[in-house]
């Protein structure tokens, strides 16, 4: 697998995975009916970092990474990763996560952040813990989980240096 920089070539791919990871609800704040153009906006804004894994030809997954907020709270990074459906329990997910750390870190953040991961989504929970991150708080039924109501978000954090 080769993690590398994700181009205009990408965007279906990206789009394919973006689109049904957010069909659930389940995981992510936004909308399930996002337009493509609106999804792909986000991911390949200007000053997002857009990343792709690939193998054989595919994409497997993608992430970003970005300042978590403008300013004087540039330093710290926020990211956000997909993987399809195929690829999910593979390594993926880990690979994506400990190749921002280092990106981010050779970009001169200092930290990373996780704003609103969803108490359900244990999975992540458990991947981000494995790559240092600690929960700094949890926020009270800060989403609106599809198939749950309203669920707890935590706020995931760790330093890059």
């Amino acid at each position: 697998m080769d993690i590398r920089r994700a181009t205009a070539a990408d965007h279906d791919a990206v789009w394919e995975i973006f689109r049904s990871v957010i069909a659930a609800g389940d995981t992510y704040v936004f909308d399930p009916a996002l337009p493509r153009e609106d999804a792909l906006a986000y991911w390949f804004a200007v000053g997002t970092h857009p990343y792709v894994a690939v193998e054989d030809g595919r994409v497997l997954g993608t992430y970003i990474f970005k300042a978590n907020q403008p300013g004087l709270g540039s330093h710290v990074a926020n990211a956000s990763y997909m993987v399809s459906a195929a690829a999910r329990g593979k390594g993926v997910g880990s690979a994506l996560c400990a190749h921002s750390l280092e990106e981010a870190a050779r970009a001169g953040f200092l930290a990373m952040q996780f704003n609103i991961v969803v108490s359900t989504n244990e999975a992540a929970i458990h991947l981000w813990k494995k790559h240092g991150f600690r929960i700094l708080g949890t926020v009270p039924r800060a989403y609106r989980h599809r198939q749950l109501g309203l669920v707890d978000a935590h706020v995931m954090f760790r330093e890059l240096a």
